[in-house]
């Protein structure tokens, strides 16, 4: 068949389905004589190479999904496969349409976790969050995205583990100024806490979501939904934190790669007590701030990782020895010729701590 037709056929379809629930229902019967109809013509149509032709499919099999109860015994993972890869396209219109698509979608439980299994699906729609310029109007069909999966346990158990959604969600809130936006991000978080505390609570406290939430419940909101989600996460938030010590939220901070300047890193009190935990597990800790060390290009990063690695040396007399090891010792060393002016001054502190040890054994 010739492109040109299947370009109109497409159309004329679209036109039938737009807005008429009853057409959608005619479309729908065809299944009773052949279970491949009415979805498997329009599946086909996504490997046709042509702009046009597959977008305009996956809108009319959106719509009759959409508007369906029941699941399509056709197999779906080829739609939701392209859906993905259409994510990683530099046409802003066809990445718009396509969330919408995967909008609608997600909404049915079974393409949730069809799509979760998609290599690189969610990954795709994450990268897209984090860029810079990214407008409120694109910010809000892509959480929504995000909401839709988090109604999956597993979904909600693993998502901040694999792509540390959490923090780039509670930065997207804390400086939107979309209320719709904004409800969509709480309403995630509610179903992450919902579904899955222990992996989420303490990733949310060390985003500062204890604080932002209070400054919520003070704000004025049209939505009152909105408010109940913000006062749920806001009691389990105090009550989660009220339960962890401190070294489990220091544990977090550093699991998380977001390092700032937080009470812990500057309380001798809290080294005196914890340094010696720092060797369990492998020195797990400690391998991840060498690895900062080596990776990050945050001057904040650096300087706070300078000053902890610094601290376990001064207070756990294997410090030294252990660091060495590891290669943290070398790679502070050469941070004090860092361009910032505060990495430069704790990785000398650090390295002052590394020669007093010397001197002492």
């Amino acid at each position: 068949m010739r492109l040109d037709t299947i370009q109109y056929i497409l159309i004329m379809v679209d036109d039938l389905l737009e807005g008429n629930e009853a057409n959608t229902v005619f479309f729908r019967q065809l299944a009773v004589e052949n279970p491949e109809l009415p979805y498997l013509p329009f599946l086909k149509c996504l490997r046709i190479e042509d702009e046009f032709v597959p977008l305009k499919a996956s809108k009319i099999l959106a719509t009759l999904i959409g508007s369906s109860k029941d699941v399509p015994s056709t197999d779906m993972a080829g739609l939701l496969k392209w859906l993905a890869s259409q994510l990683q396209s530099n046409n802003a219109s066809i990445v718009d349409l396509d969330v919408q698509i995967l909008g609608s979608l997600l909404s049915v439980s079974p393409y949730r976790r069809v799509f979760w299994a998609v290599p690189h699906g969610v990954k795709f729609l994450v990268r897209i969050l984090r860029e810079e310029n990214i407008s409120p109007q694109m910010q809000y069909p892509l959480v929504f995205c995000l909401w839709e999966l988090t109604f999956e346990d597993d979904v909600s158990t693993n998502i901040n583990k694999m792509f540390d959604v959490i923090p780039i969600l509670a930065e997207i809130a804390k400086t939107s100024i979309k209320e719709k936006v904004i409800r969509i991000i709480i309403a995630t978080f509610k179903n992450l806490v919902e579904k899955a505390p222990e992996a989420n609570l303490t990733p949310m406290l060390v985003a500062k979501l204890l604080t932002f939430s209070d400054n919520l419940a003070a704000r004025k909101w049209s939505d009152s939904e909105i408010i109940e989600d913000v006062h749920f996460l806001r009691t389990q938030l105090r009550e989660s934190f009220q339960s962890l010590t401190t070294f489990e939220v220091y544990t977090a901070e550093i699991q998380s790669g977001k390092l700032e300047w937080s009470p812990p890193h500057q309380s001798e009190q809290f080294w005196k007590q914890n340094a010696s935990k720092f060797d369990e597990a492998d020195y797990q800790l400690l391998r991840i701030l060498s690895r900062l060390l080596n990776t990050s290009n945050d001057p904040v990063v650096l300087a706070v990782a300078c000053h902890d690695i610094g601290q376990y040396v001064k207070h756990n007399p294997k410090g030294k020895r252990v660091l060495r090891e590891i290669g943290a010792k070398q790679r502070t060393m050469e941070l004090m010729t860092h361009e910032n002016p505060d990495v430069r001054y704790q990785a000398l502190l650090a390295t002052q701590n590394f020669m007093h040890i010397v001197g002492t054994l």
